[in-house]
């Protein structure tokens, strides 16, 4: 079946607000209702677009999200999200004032933040709340204080209020190795030793898509940090995993070019930079108007694969930086204007993340958010 282009786009992507909906309800069937979900919508919410998809999530019952740093969340603000908003990992003294100033609840890193909040709240006459990350053996962000320093610090500080104590797993979806069983034992034993001190922080979290898909409810606490379930993805487990708990999220996004133009080749001619594919006989070949430039891995020259006119279509050469060049041997009646696919369904042809993710040696993570701005973003 050929799709037609009904797009003036170059390159879009089209973004399914009910598919971001369902991903969302799946989640809190998955943890239940004394588990909250703060769907993470860094990175423009994975490419999707953060503010549309902020604005679906809080439609359907958000109470919080989740940001990288104070631009995401100020940018937010700015469109009219109201939901609590946790800025993860910028606590820069250049965005402090605004952090404030539009609300924003932060995440500290290290005890000497608590002071520096304290004194900011001090001279604005606010009292902040805040969160503190726990590093429990990622060796990145997080402080490695004990209970007793954690306490004084906290009670050193009047302005400010631990309104929640987090970690973050480093190999969640492995069970081959124990690491994430001693992050667990590890943040659950600070948090006893806290609440014997009278810190009792009103929210403990430490999971994200793949301790929701895969982990026991211990590692949970009384809230989850899903940020890739959202957009219909899960890291496949490695090892002896449990049944997983998310196989009805979908990805929510798709991906489409149009055709700048078509020719035939004879046998022998060489396709793009370097010559890296030399045909073995008569062809005919597309050249879609999408690169590297917007977002299309090079690792996928001479490997990848798209979808047109509902059957798979092979990458040829090198993946330039505004064009990508497939076969279309199979699709004569392909013109320039007509739409591919490069992530979504066409009939029972199917490219999502994952699989451009295994091919071009990455993670499907990397595959969502280098797809650039210049792609346009549709909702639908």
């Amino acid at each position: 079946m050929k799709t037609m282009a009904t797009s003036p786009y170059r390159s879009w992507v089209e973004i399914s607000r009910s598919q971001i909906a369902a991903n969302f309800h799946c989640i809190r069937k998955a943890v239940g209702p004394a588990v909250t979900v703060m769907p993470v919508v860094k990175a423009d919410a994975y490419r999707h677009g953060a503010i549309e998809v902020s604005r679906t999530l809080v439609a359907e019952g958000a109470e919080w999200l989740a940001v990288s740093n104070v631009e995401e969340g100020v940018a937010l603000r700015l469109a009219g999200i109201d939901a609590r908003i946790l800025v993860m990992a910028d606590f820069l003294p250049v965005g402090r004032i605004a952090m404030l100033e539009h609300g924003l609840t932060p995440v500290l890193h290290g005890l000497e933040d608590l002071d520096e909040l304290n004194a900011l709240a001090a001279s604005s006459g606010l009292r902040v709340k805040f969160h503190l990350k726990i590093d429990t053996g990622m060796y990145r962000l997080g402080t490695r204080a004990d209970a007793v320093q954690i306490a004084d610090a906290v009670w050193r500080c009047p302005h400010i209020e631990l309104e929640g104590i987090m970690s973050h797993f480093a190999s969640v979806s492995d069970f081959t190795i124990g690491q994430t069983d001693d992050q667990t034992d590890c943040f659950l034993t600070l948090v006893g030793q806290l609440s014997d001190l009278g810190i009792r922080p009103p929210l403990v979290h430490l999971a994200s898509t793949g301790g929701i898909a895969w982990r026991p409810t211990r590692t949970w606490g009384n809230l989850v940090r899903p940020g890739h379930a959202i957009y219909g993805y899960y890291t496949p487990a490695r090892g002896n995993a449990p049944p997983n708990r998310l196989t009805r999220v979908r990805p929510a996004l798709s991906w489409k070019a149009a055709v700048l133009t078509t020719k035939e080749i004879p046998a022998g001619a060489k396709v793009g930079y370097g010559g890296q594919f030399t045909a073995p006989g008569p062809m005919r070949v597309a050249v879609l108007a999408v690169g590297y430039a917007d977002g299309v891995p090079h690792r996928l020259s001479n490997r990848g694969r798209v979808i047109a006119c509902g059957k798979y279509a092979n990458i040829l050469g090198a993946v330039s930086m505004d064009v990508t060049t497939i076969d279309v041997t199979h699709c004569p009646a392909i013109r320039p204007g007509d739409a591919v696919t490069l992530i979504g369904q066409e009939g029972e042809a199917r490219i999502d993340a994952q699989e451009i993710a295994r091919v071009a040696g990455t993670i499907s993570y990397n595959v969502l958010c280098a797809i650039s701005s210049r792609v346009k973003r549709v909702y639908v």
